[in-house]
């Protein structure tokens, strides 16, 4: 793990900056987004954790307790969402670590978390990371915005198209 690793909860001034370090890279994602993520930690809908290197952002993600995903909100699953580390803090354990306090969290509600991730290449680190963590498909197969894809449908391979995981939480991982 990168040290001068700092993790804690989202504050509402982080919403820019979060915002700002993404905009750099040419990704899309407003300060709105990071403000109504803010707002939905603030009534309990949502956890949203940040990550720094020193006083650097590294990294965010969030634990979302009601998932959108149908098969994950009918069974109560906590959806892990959203994780993104800027690539010049990549292969610094940063992920791992922000993945072992979600699943931390969610084990003090619940035995399973969930988490979907994207079919094209750029999700080929956060796949093998997940089936590495103990994920495994949760045998529904494919779904685009959430709905399920139907053999035959033609759909567009974005971050949109996701194939959904879960994962039993166990109390001697969670000890470690």
């Amino acid at each position: 793990m990168s040290n001068g690793l700092q993790i804690r909860k989202m504050i509402g001034k982080d919403a820019p900056l979060i915002s700002a370090a993404f905009s750099a890279l040419g990704w899309h994602k407003p300060v709105s987004q990071y403000e109504r993520y803010f707002a939905e930690q603030e009534f309990s809908k949502r956890v949203v954790l940040v990550a720094f290197v020193d006083s650097d952002l590294a990294a965010y993600g969030n634990i979302v307790w009601e998932s959108r995903y149908a098969s994950f909100k009918d069974q109560r699953i906590p959806e892990i969402t959203d994780l993104n580390v800027l690539p010049h803090f990549r292969r610094r354990g940063i992920a791992t670590a922000l993945m072992d306090r979600f699943e931390a969290m969610i084990f003090e509600r619940c035995d399973t978390a969930g988490i979907g991730v994207g079919l094209y290449p750029d999700y080929g680190a956060a796949q093998k990371l997940y089936v590495r963590r103990g994920y495994v498909p949760d045998g529904r197969g494919i779904t685009f915005q959430e709905e399920r894809v139907r053999p035959g449908q033609q759909v567009v391979a974005d971050d949109d198209l996701v194939l959904w995981f879960t994962k039993k939480l166990v109390q001697e991982e969670m000890d470690e």
